[in-house]
């Protein structure tokens, strides 16, 4: 049975593509497809989450918003995986950095996301790291995270380990965040990849380092809206060769 459009998603099935990017934000993601792809056009905007299904090198992309959070991820991430036959989503955002080695405007590419979120608990899926109670990892498709390293080989030491939270004003214990090698926090990551692994898909997250934690310093929201290009140049690299 076509379940399309969906409650969130009011593009008809086929008119997103098998590659899909995905910032947070739906005025990057409006940005970045007049910006990026040819013959961009909108496809959804139910809450005003655009969608924008175009080519990039001669290959469909479609660059979509998701909100913030796990939840609102969870549920974008599942319906384009299950819904839309969605093969491969590559998540582009921001981060917060918790290492000095990893500055403002730095990427991130996420080869594992740990979490506490309760959403994890849902599905009982994850691995559960051990010694660490209620912490589950989720990793991210080796393909995609070997198609970065080919578009970019420059960035193997920004391979790394983040954490994604439930909770935009928290903190992270110091003790846990040098046991599992955390190098940034962000709120998307996990959940992504949970639903990538469940519905057999491909998932990367590519992030930009927006904000310093060790340090204090940040960006404003119209910066991280108007820049941080170079993650999208990447996924969208990466998109072209899928």
């Amino acid at each position: 049975m076509n379940k399309t459009p969906t409650p969130h998603i009011e593009a008809k099935l086929g008119e997103i593509a098998k590659t899909v990017i995905l910032p947070g934000d739906p005025l990057r993601a409006k940005r970045m497809a007049k910006k990026y792809l040819k013959d961009a056009k909108l496809v959804s905007s139910v809450r005003n989450n655009f969608c924008y299904t175009g080519t990039y090198n001669g290959k469909p992309v479609s660059i979509m918003s998701t909100g913030m959070g796990p939840a609102s991820m969870g549920i974008y991430s599942y319906e384009l995986f299950n819904y839309y036959g969605v093969k491969n989503a590559i998540r582009v955002g921001t981060i917060g950095s918790l290492s000095p080695k990893h500055k403002i405007g730095d990427l991130l590419i996420a080869k594992n996301c740990y979490t506490n979120t309760n959403l994890m608990d849902i599905y009982q899926n994850g691995k559960t790291i051990c010694g660490t109670r209620g912490v589950n990892c989720f990793e991210a498709s080796k393909e995609l995270v070997q198609k970065a390293l080919e578009k970019q080989s420059n960035i193997e030491d920004n391979l790394c380990n983040i954490w994604t939270t439930d909770t935009f004003y928290s903190s992270l214990n110091k003790s846990l965040v040098q046991k599992l090698d955390i190098a940034g926090v962000e709120m998307e990551g996990a959940s992504l990849y949970l639903n990538a692994k469940l519905a057999n898909a491909n998932a990367l997250c590519i992030c930009t380092v927006s904000d310093e934690i060790y340090s204090g310093k940040s960006t404003t929201s119209s910066e991280r809206e108007k820049n941080f290009f170079k993650m999208f140049e990447l996924a969208l690299s990466i998109a072209s060769t899928l």
